[in-house]
């Protein structure tokens, strides 16, 4: 459904240590995916994404919406930033970071 969330991605520098730190925290169950320690996290609740080498450390929620191009013009027109749309990703869809008009960060994710 349209602007429910869809996903979160935590992006650190060292996935590994991170993967460890929130698995028992939280109990989450990580899944491999990629290259290195990156993955998706079963949470029991919204689905989450972890990868390493993030320059800019931090959680980023991402919203479901039906058409990416049309949600991210949308954005622009509101004066907000949109970052380079993904590829078609399987089994996940597309998806842009992006950032409100106040430069809070936030992500759309269209799904498969």
């Amino acid at each position: 459904m349209p602007g429910q969330p869809s996903h979160f991605e935590i992006g650190v520098a060292d996935a590994g240590r991170a993967k460890a730190f929130y698995g028992k925290l939280f109990g989450w169950t990580h899944h491999p995916m990629g290259e290195g320690d990156a993955g998706w996290i079963e949470t029991g609740g919204v689905r989450g994404g972890l990868h390493g080498d993030d320059p800019n450390p931090g959680v980023m929620l991402y919203f479901t919406v039906e058409d990416i191009e049309a949600a991210a013009r949308t954005v622009a027109e509101l004066g907000g930033t949109v970052g380079r749309i993904s590829p078609e990703e399987p089994d996940f869809g597309r998806f842009a970071e992006c950032a409100d008009d106040q430069g809070a960060r936030f992500g759309l994710r269209q799904p498969v």
